[in-house]
């Protein structure tokens, strides 16, 4: 979890992004690299798989103010998609203060997107994290493509929702992040339910990449404040 240096006066958090193989995630960190200032980010480090590669790098957002007078600095990781890789996303994953998952919106990656998904909860348990209970969002990517899933058909195959029995917390929340939706309501059924935010983007051009990024930081700073 976040760590802090007294020193420097920065709380250090750690966002990990997850997903199937080639869905978008070293585009997202490699724009949001390139569009960061230079003076508020560390080096971009790249390890290379032999298929893909894991991405990391730290920066300093100049516009989310401070927590009890401490700076923030996210540390932003991305994992290898490829499932014989698993002890390497398991590693990575250890401390993780936040998680964007980012799903590949073409039809043929659907049950891609689900394996992926359900390591991520697999993993996450392995450590002791509850996902429905820590800064998560969804990411749906390449909705440019001709071949996009339509939006109901992902939301209902990576979030239909997590059942709330806290009857403290059974209201219905707005979705800050998307009006006119919901983030906890109670189904037909009787059931009441919480999912992920989530956000479409277009990696390669960059949209939705800073949405994605700027709710998940959002979520983060709001557990440490």
């Amino acid at each position: 979890m976040s760590m802090i240096n007294y020193a420097s006066r920065e709380i250090n958090c750690k966002i990990v992004y997850y997903g199937p193989g080639l869905g978008g995630k070293t585009t997202n960190l490699e724009h949001v690299y390139a569009k960061v200032k230079p003076d508020t980010r560390g080096k971009l480090i790249s390890l290379a798989t032999e298929t893909e590669r894991t991405l990391f790098f730290d920066f300093l957002p100049v516009d989310l103010g401070t927590i009890r007078g401490f700076k923030t600095r996210f540390h932003l990781y991305t994992v290898p998609g490829q499932v014989y890789y698993n002890a390497s996303r398991k590693l990575i994953l250890k401390g993780v203060d936040g998680i964007v998952f980012v799903a590949d919106s073409q039809v043929e990656r659907m049950e891609a997107n689900q394996e992926a998904m359900q390591n991520l909860y697999d993993n996450m348990a392995e450590y002791g994290y509850d996902l429905t209970k820590m800064p998560f969002v969804i990411q749906y990517n390449k909705r440019d493509l001709p071949n996009a899933s339509p939006l109901a058909d992902l939301q209902g195959a990576l979030n239909p929702g997590w059942e709330i029995t806290d009857v403290s917390r059974q209201r219905v929340t707005a979705d800050p992040f998307r009006p006119g939706e919901h983030l906890v309501e109670q189904l037909p059924t009787g059931e009441w339910i919480e999912r992920a935010p989530f956000f479409e983007a277009v990696a390669v051009t960059g949209d939705g990449v800073f949405d994605t990024l700027r709710a998940v930081s959002k979520l983060v700073l709001k557990t440490l404040a």
